[in-house]
């Protein structure tokens, strides 16, 4: 597995970083081609956030962990990144390494409650309304405007500033608004 870190407000130890490719690494069994690990330590507040994003195969898989010390947010992002891979096992199926479930693991961070809850296994993706719309050519800006008028946390509109590029903005958790734009180029 390739991993990339980023630090922002903090720097981090070597120790850390070998704590995380270890614990990180773990998930590799997952996949058929390598992954590549795309990991953020940042300081929030006096907290530890650690985001982890693996891209494998067209997909990606992301956790983001807010605690008081380092080590456990990565263990609590870890361990969230596995719950999803085994909640959609059966779609994923197709993209992840034959076997992969074979030998089921019995990872449990050592702060985590020893009973653990049952997770849901592949709930059905049911949708429940669909609406049509015309996505009509704005700037981000009126788009943002545009989306708190409604009281929505995302809108669909056509980028004036990127030739009619279908893109979305969006509330962050984090405070501020963040843009989806499609880039015209489609992968394999």
């Amino acid at each position: 597995m390739k991993f990339t870190f980023t630090e922002k407000r903090m720097g981090s130890s070597e120790e850390l970083r070998e704590y995380t490719r270890r614990k990180v690494g773990k998930l590799d069994r997952f996949f058929k081609t390598e992954a590549e690990a795309f990991v953020t330590f940042s300081l929030e507040r006096g907290r530890y956030l650690a985001e982890i994003t693996i891209h494998n195969n067209g997909m990606y898989y992301r956790a983001s962990e807010l605690t008081s010390d380092m080590y456990a947010s990565v263990d609590s992002g870890v361990a969230a990144i596995e719950r999803q891979i085994r909640r959609n096992k059966t779609r994923l199926e197709k993209r992840l390494r034959d076997g992969a479930f074979d030998k089921e693991s019995s990872y449990v961070p050592s702060y985590a409650p020893v009973e653990a809850k049952e997770e849901k296994e592949d709930e059905e993706f049911k949708i429940v309304r669909s609406k049509h719309f015309s996505i009509k050519p704005m700037s981000p800006e009126e788009a943002i405007l545009q989306m708190n008028l409604l009281g929505h946390e995302f809108f669909v509109f056509k980028n004036m500033q990127e030739d009619d590029a279908v893109s979305v903005v969006y509330k962050r958790k984090q405070g501020g608004y963040g843009m989806i734009c499609d880039d015209g180029t489609q992968e394999a």
